[in-house]
This record gives structure tokens, C-alpha cells and sequence, in this order.
């Protein structure tokens, strides 16, 4: 699976960073940043919760 950002829809909101902080971060001008857009295994619950809680729904997993 693969985290899938949809840019122009994503509003800086963070909520995904504290579900998944190992996984993508907010850089210093509030643009998501996607650090590991293919998660393993042990990582794709917290990718599922950071999709789940984007208020926009600009993630997805593909």
C-alpha cells in the first residue's frame, strides 16, 4: 500500500502528523511532507488512523 496525498485539498491541519509522526511531517510553511509514502507492515495501522483523521480527506491508501 501506498499513502497518497491529494495537495491542493490538504489544509495544513496536522492531524495526520500526530497520528503518524514516523510517516510524514508539516514542514516549516505547513505543507505536508509524506516521509515514507510506502509504509510496511508494522506501520500501515498508523497510516490508517492518519487518513482517517484528515478532516479534508486529502489521504488516502492506494
Amino acid at each position: 500500500m501506498r499513502i497518497e496525498l491529494d495537495r491542493p485539498r490538504c489544509e495544513g491541519h496536522g492531524l495526520c502528523e500526530e497520528a503518524a509522526p514516523d510517516l510524514m511531517h508539516l514542514d516549516d510553511n505547513g505543507d505536508l511532507i509524506i516521509d515514507v509514502p510506502d509504509p510496511g507492515d508494522e506501520a500501515l495501522e498508523r497510516a490508517r488512523a492518519a487518513v482517517r483523521v484528515c478532516p479534508v480527506a486529502a489521504l488516502r491508501l492506494v
